[in-house]
C-alpha cells in the first residue's frame, strides 16, 4: 500500500516574531506581533493594530502552528472574534523574549538600579559616593535579582536598607533652607538637633529667620510638615550631597574595598597623622628631584629650551602635538590623573610600571587566595 504525500497547502510563515502569551481558564492563547511594536502599542504610540499584528489569528501555540479551539474561546473570552481578543491578548498578555534579550533587558535594568543607588547614597567614611562597579560589586554580593515587573527606584530603596545591613552605606544627605518666623526659630533649632541634622549657615531678614541643613531623605516629610505648622517655607537647594571632589574614576574602588573589607579602629589622631605625613614627605623629595631632571632635560647642549608641551598632569616635557596625544592615552598619564585627583603628586615612569606591577600582583593574589 502506498503512503499518500501530505504537502502543506495556503501554510503562512511567520518570520521575526514577537509572542504575546495569556493563561486563562486553564488554556494558553498566543498571538504573533512583529518586535519593537507591541510595546509601542501599549505605550499608546502605535494606534494602527495591523502595524502590531502579523495575523488576525489566536494559536495555542505559535512556534508549532497550533491554533486554538473555538470552544476554548468561548469559555476564556465569551467570544470568537479573533481579532478582539488578539487585542485583549495585547493588552493583558505576556511578551516572550529570548534569553539573550531578556539578559540584556535584565542587565540594563540592573545597571540603572547600580546607577540610583550610587546616586543616592555616600561612604559615611569619605563623604564620597562609591563607584558604580563597586556598587554593582555589592549588589552581587548581597545576591541581588532583578524584579522586571517592579519598579528601578523601589528596588534602589529596598537593596540600600539591604546593604546597610551588612555594609559601611548611607543615605547621601539632603540641602534644605527653612525659613520661619523669629520667635519659632529656637524650637526648629532644637527640632533638627532632635533629627540629627547638621546646620550649615544662618541668616536673619526682619522678621524672619532662615538656615540652611543637611539631614536625611527620609526625614523630609516630617520637617515639611513640623515648617509649614510653625507659618514657615521649605526650599531643597540639593537632593543628594557629596564630598566636592570628581567621583567619575574608578580610583576610589581601593580605598572603598579597605572601607569594606576591615572595620578595625582608628588610630590616634597624631599617629595617623605622622602615618600620613612621612609618604608625602618622601614623596615631595621625590618630586622636587624630579622637577630638577626635568628642567635639565629641557635645556639642549647650546643652552636653548627644547621645544614641545609639557603635560601639567606628569610635570614633564612630551614633545609635539601628535607625540603629546599619544602620551595622554599610556599608563602612565592615566595613573598619574587618578594620583592628580586624589591630590597626589605625579610620579615618574618607572616608579608608575612598578605600582601597576604590584596592583596586578596583588590582584592574582587575590584570585588565588579564593
Amino acid at each position: 500500500m502506498s503512503k499518500t504525500l501530505v504537502q502543506p497547502v495556503g501554510q503562512k510563515r511567520l518570520t521575526n516574531v514577537a509572542v504575546v502569551r495569556l493563561k486563562k481558564q486553564g488554556n494558553r492563547f498566543e498571538i504573533a506581533c512583529y518586535k519593537n511594536k507591541v510595546l509601542s502599542w501599549r505605550s499608546g504610540v502605535e494606534k494602527d493594530i495591523d502595524e502590531v499584528l502579523q495575523s488576525h489569528t489566536v494559536y495555542s501555540n505559535v512556534s508549532k502552528g497550533v491554533l486554538a479551539k473555538s470552544k476554548d474561546l468561548m469559555k476564556a473570552f465569551g467570544s470568537d472574534d479573533h481579532t478582539k481578543i488578539c487585542i485583549d491578548i495585547l493588552e493583558k498578555g505576556e511578551l516572550q523574549v529570548a534569553g539573550k534579550e531578556r539578559e540584556s533587558q535584565f542587565s540594563n535594568q540592573f545597571r540603572d538600579i547600580a546607577t540610583i543607588i550610587m546616586q543616592k547614597t555616600i561612604n559615611p567614611e569619605t563623604q564620597r559616593p562609591y563607584t558604580i562597579t563597586m556598587v554593582e560589586r555589592l549588589m552581587h554580593e548581597i545576591h541581588f535579582a532583578v524584579d522586571p515587573h517592579s519598579n528601578s527606584k523601589k528596588q534602589a530603596l529596598d537593596v540600600i536598607r539591604e546593604l546597610q545591613k551588612h555594609f559601611p552605606i548611607k543615605r547621601s544627605p539632603m540641602r534644605l533652607r527653612l525659613t520661619v518666623p523669629v520667635q519659632n526659630f529656637p524650637s526648629l533649632l532644637e527640632k533638627l538637633k532632635e533629627w540629627d541634622a547638621s546646620v550649615v549657615s544662618k541668616d536673619e531678614s526682619g522678621t524672619q529667620m532662615s538656615t540652611v541643613c543637611e539631614m536625611e531623605p527620609g526625614l523630609f516629610r516630617e520637617c515639611d510638615s513640623h515648617v509649614r505648622n510653625m507659618q514657615g517655607r521649605l526650599e531643597i537647594l540639593a537632593v543628594s550631597v557629596h564630598a566636592e571632589g570628581d567621583t567619575s574614576m574608578d580610583h576610589y574602588d581601593e580605598h572603598d574595598d579597605m572601607a569594606l573589607q576591615t572595620h578595625k579602629p582608628l588610630l590616634p589622631v597624631e599617629t595617623e597623622t605622622k602615618a600620613l605625613t612621612d609618604p608625602v614627605v618622601e614623596l615631595s623629595k621625590k618630586l622636587q628631584k624630579q622637577e630638577i631632571s626635568t628642567a635639565d632635560n629641557t635645556k639642549q647642549e647650546g643652552g636653548e629650551e627644547k621645544k614641545g608641551t609639557k603635560c601639567s598632569t606628569c610635570n614633564t616635557i612630551v614633545g609635539e602635538a601628535k607625540q603629546y596625544r599619544e602620551h595622554c592615552k599610556s599608563d602612565w598619564h592615566k595613573h598619574n590623573l587618578k594620583r592628580k585627583t586624589r591630590k597626589l603628586p605625579p610620579i615618574s615612569a618607572e616608579e608608575c610600571s612598578s605600582e601597576i606591577d604590584m596592583d596586578d600582583s596583588r590582584a592574582d593574589l587575590k584570585e588565588y587566595s579564593f
